[in-house]
C-alpha cells in the first residue's frame, strides 16, 4: 500500500473488517505495525483509529489493545451549530443584541452543576438571535470566570459568547438535553410568545480536561425544528 493520508488507511481499516479480515473481537495488530504496513506515520494511523472507535467500530483499552466490535456501536451526534450560520443558512439575515451582562457569584444551582467552590465568580449572559427581525434563540449563557478569566472582560456587544468561546477555548467534553418548558414573562417577551406556551429548550455544558468552561440555556422561537441523520 502506498502511502495514504489517514482517510485512506480508515478505509482499509474499514475493508479488512467489512471483508472478515478482521473479525468481530479480533484484537487489531499495533499502531507501530500498522504504520510500516501502510507506509504511513503512526500518527496517521492513531487518527484513523480513533476516528472508528468514535463511530463505534472498535474498542481500545489501555495496555490491552484494540480489537473489532462484537457488536458495533452506532453514536447519535447533534452538532449545534454557531446560531449565526444557521440562520443565514437559511438565507434570513442575522441580527444579535445583548440583552445583560453581569459578573456576580455563581449561584447555588451553578456551582452544584459545574462543581464550583463556594463564592466561585461567573459572567452571565443574556442575549437574542434573530431571523429576519424575528425572535429566533434567547441564550441564557455562565461562564466559569476561574476557566475562562479573560471572558470577564470581553466585549460581547457585537461577537456573541457561543462565537466567541469556540474561538477562545475547545472543549473535551459535553453534556446535551432536550426539553420542552414553558414560557415564563421574560421568555415570552424575547421570543414573542404567550406565558405558560411550550418552548423547545436545549441545555448544554461543556468541560474541558475536566475543568467546567460554561453552561447555557437555548430558548428557541416558535416553529424551531432540530433534525439529525447518522
Amino acid at each position: 500500500m502506498d502511502k495514504k493520508n489517514y482517510r485512506d488507511v480508515k478505509a482499509e481499516i474499514l475493508r479488512r473488517i467489512t471483508e472478515g479480515d478482521w473479525a468481530p473481537g479480533a484484537l487489531l495488530p499495533g499502531e507501530i505495525e500498522l504504520a510500516e504496513t501502510f507506509g504511513v506515520a503512526r500518527a496517521t494511523v492513531n487518527r484513523a483509529m480513533r476516528e472508528l472507535t468514535d463511530e463505534g467500530l472498535l474498542e481500545r483499552r489501555r495496555k490491552a489493545g484494540t480489537r473489532v466490535r462484537p457488536s458495533p456501536l452506532r453514536a447519535a451526534r447533534f452538532e449545534i451549530p454557531l446560531v449565526r450560520a444557521e440562520i443565514e443558512a437559511t438565507g434570513a439575515a442575522y441580527r444579535y443584541a445583548l440583552l445583560e451582562r453581569r459578573v456576580g457569584r455563581a449561584p447555588d444551582w451553578l456551582r452544584a452543576r459545574l462543581g464550583l467552590p463556594s463564592g466561585a465568580k461567573a459572567l452571565h449572559l443574556a442575549c437574542l438571535h434573530s431571523a429576519d427581525g424575528a425572535p429566533y434563540q434567547l441564550e441564557d449563557r455562565w461562564i466559569n470566570l476561574a476557566a475562562l478569566p479573560e471572558a470577564e472582560a470581553a466585549d460581547f456587544g457585537e461577537l456573541g459568547p457561543n462565537d466567541w468561546l469556540v474561538r477562545a477555548v475547545p472543549y473535551s467534553e459535553v453534556e446535551i438535553s432536550f426539553l420542552a418548558t414553558a414560557a415564563d414573562a421574560r421568555i415570552g417577551a424575547c421570543l414573542g410568545l404567550a406565558p405558560g406556551e411550550p418552548v423547545f429548550t436545549a441545555e448544554r455544558t461543556t468541560w474541558w480536561e475536566g475543568r467546567a468552561i460554561t453552561h447555557v440555556r437555548l430558548y428557541f422561537g416558535r416553529g424551531y425544528r432540530m433534525t439529525t441523520r447518522y
